[in-house]
């Protein structure tokens, strides 16, 4: 049975430390092994078309 008023103040130090973990992360990018184009890993690679340096999408150009 949680009180909706707290008893006591948390410091700013204790609400900024759990705050902290809010940041967002840049997506991790490799390299296709087909044509070198930056994707998501474990992905169809946009630019050819590739997974696992087989064609899955046909890319006509």
């Amino acid at each position: 049975m949680g009180a909706i008023c707290p008893k006591n103040k948390h410091s700013k130090a204790r609400r900024d430390s759990r705050r902290a973990n809010w940041k967002m992360s840049a997506p991790n990018l490799v390299k296709c092994s087909k044509c070198g184009e930056l994707m998501m890993p474990h992905r169809v690679c946009k630019a050819c078309g590739s997974y696992n340096k087989k064609e899955i999408i046909s890319t006509e150009k």
